[in-house]
């Protein structure tokens, strides 16, 4: 059995930013997930139509800002003058969408670890890959101790971040055990396997820790799926609650 390779992540992970408390994705959200006293952060990354890497999570804009179509198809000085937090609530009104380089300036002022989901538009996986792990290594150069985690549920991306960055650490990310996933995740060379954490059971574990991968689950809301989860010996927890979970190692 390989020994893990050395994994200085917390445990407890702020989903895209601070969960459902703000609007996700933006930087008003990571200020309050470290209000809370989170110190590393998951959020979701994509390009512009002249390769900003920006945050969004959906391949759309209308649910997270007041915009329409298909992100990816919009150049950065249109997407940054919407607005994507009148939607949540009227406290964040006006506030902007994020690039990666302002979340970066963020976690790296703060010392604070993030987890950048590669969640690329349709048919642009791969390149989405390797732009954002490039930028990623771009920014983090000055702080190479305190990486950034690339995931990804596209295993192109995966595939573009790995000849980018072969350096940085990257993570499978599994909604389901699908045929095959268990030679791609080999294959690919990751460290962690991120995992709805309905499939983390101790038949998957011995899977994992057979190949010195680390454990990570999404999204836990509830005590009695942390405990059960912290029970498993998982390495990482990604919540929305982060007013319920205080952000203990």
């Amino acid at each position: 059995m390989p020994a893990p390779a050395p994994w200085p992540y917390p445990l407890w992970i702020a989903h895209r930013g601070a969960g459902k408390l703000a609007p996700e994705n933006t930087l008003a959200a990571f200020r309050l997930g470290a209000a809370h006293g989170y110190r590393m952060y998951e959020c979701d990354a994509k390009l512009s139509a002249d390769g900003v890497v920006f945050l969004l999570h959906d391949a759309t804009l209308e649910r997270t800002t007041n915009g329409q179509g298909t992100a990816g198809e919009r150049p950065w000085t249109e997407l940054s003058r919407l607005d994507a937090g009148g939607w949540h609530s009227r406290a964040y009104a006006g506030e902007p969408p994020a690039t990666l380089a302002s979340i970066a300036r963020h976690c790296l002022a703060h010392r604070h670890w993030l987890n950048i989901e590669i969640k690329p538009t349709p048919g642009q996986e791969l390149e989405t890959g390797r732009v954002v792990a490039a930028e990623a290594q771009r920014l983090w150069v000055r702080q190479p101790d305190r990486p950034p985690l690339l995931t990804s549920f596209r295993p192109e991306s995966l595939l573009g971040a790995r000849q980018a960055a072969p350096d940085l650490p990257r993570g499978l990310l599994l909604d389901t055990l699908w045929d095959g996933w268990l030679d791609v995740a080999r294959e690919l060379g990751v460290r962690a396997l991120v995992c709805n954490h309905a499939l983390w059971d101790r038949a998957l574990v011995r899977i994992a820790r057979g190949e010195g991968w680390r454990m990570l689950a999404y999204t836990v809301n509830d005590e009695w799926a942390a405990e059960r989860l912290i029970d498993l010996g998982l390495d990482g927890i990604i919540t929305d609650r982060v007013d319920l979970f205080a952000p203990v190692s």
